[in-house]
């Protein structure tokens, strides 16, 4: 973990008060992928896949204005600002899903590269988890992208591989679902979650 003075951080519920499409304008994301999880004969393998994914202005500010719209549909997103600067955020879905409405859905979920490995993204998964389980969810659903990278971020955080994966989620965006594995959270984690 980095040393980096994290004094004036604050974990922040974002609203259209606090939040504009402008928000995210110096966020950074920048990820080199080499490797991505795929699933080949009934197994999950770790192939070569190599690409830069890098976000310009402008698709920063339809990040911004993804989040927006989210929270106006009462959809709920956190962010890590330090010195008034978005360094991290997380939006979470507005209706829970599933059998028994055990699961909610972890949209987006990104620490801007500068701040990366400092203890952001814990922070914020903790607080996500908090407003899940607030929100009557059992279960924290998160598509995640498949590479190495990614995937170890999540298994930090006791993800464990979804068995289910949820119809109308995977309909909503199909090439997120044919690229990318499915999580979620298990019961064990909530638990660690006070109320």
């Amino acid at each position: 973990m980095q040393r980096i003075n994290l004094e004036n951080l604050e974990i922040v519920q974002l609203d259209t008060n606090n939040f504009n499409k402008n928000s995210l304008d110096n966020f950074i994301l920048k990820q080199h992928v080499e490797n991505c999880w795929r699933k080949i004969n009934g197994e999950y393998k770790l192939l070569p896949v190599c690409y830069t994914e890098e976000w310009n202005v402008s698709e920063c500010q339809q990040m911004a204005q993804k989040i927006i719209s989210e929270i106006n549909f009462g959809s709920t997103a956190i962010a890590a600002v330090l010195n008034n600067a978005v360094i991290g955020f997380a939006l979470l879905g507005n209706f829970l899903f599933g059998n028994e409405k055990q699961y909610i859905d972890l949209s987006e979920f990104y620490v801007t590269e500068t701040f990366r490995r400092c203890g952001i993204g814990q922070m914020l998964f903790e607080q996500i988890c908090f407003e899940a389980k607030q929100f009557g969810a059992k279960k924290l659903y998160i598509s995640a992208h498949s590479a190495e990278e990614s995937i170890a971020a999540y298994k930090k955080y006791v993800g464990v591989l979804a068995e289910d994966q949820i119809g109308h989620i995977c309909k909503r965006n199909l090439l997120i679902c044919s690229w990318n594995t499915i999580w979620f959270v298990n019961k064990r984690y909530f638990s660690k979650i006070n109320m």
